[in-house]
């Protein structure tokens, strides 16, 4: 079954977490757990390899934000520091734990694009892009 599946926009896909060939099917078998196959277009994902690379983009973008925050909710308000604690320990921590997998998802797509990180004989990817 050799199907052509139109152009899927990697960050579409990915912040869908979505197949990045058919654009359909479930990107996650769990929270971070990429799954095996598509259930769509049956593209093999099991052996991508997105490695640390969406930590360090939440580790950096996400905390840069966070930092700017603190520092301003620091010299306009001057609270205490454990109303710091109370105000950005849940939020970096569940934004963080939030932003992983569309992150991931986007990069897993990012690789099926450029067929890179066992993608590299896929059949049927973006429409010669």
């Amino acid at each position: 079954m050799n199907m052509h599946y139109g152009y899927v926009s990697p960050f579409s896909a990915g912040l869908r977490c979505k197949c990045p060939r058919c654009g359909e099917g479930k990107l996650f078998d769990g929270f971070l757990k990429i799954t095996e196959t598509c259930n769509v277009c049956s593209l093999r994902l099991a052996h991508e390899d997105a490695g640390d690379g969406p930590a360090v983009f939440v580790i950096l973008i996400y905390g840069f934000l966070m930092a700017i925050l603190a520092v301003f909710i620091e010299f306009n308000y001057e609270p205490p520091f454990w109303v710091h604690a109370l105000i950005f320990v849940p939020l970096i921590l569940g934004g963080s734990a939030l932003l992983l997998r569309p992150f991931k998802g986007v990069l897993v797509a990012l690789q099926f694009k450029h067929r890179v990180a066992g993608f590299e004989n896929e059949p049927d990817g973006p429409s010669g892009r």
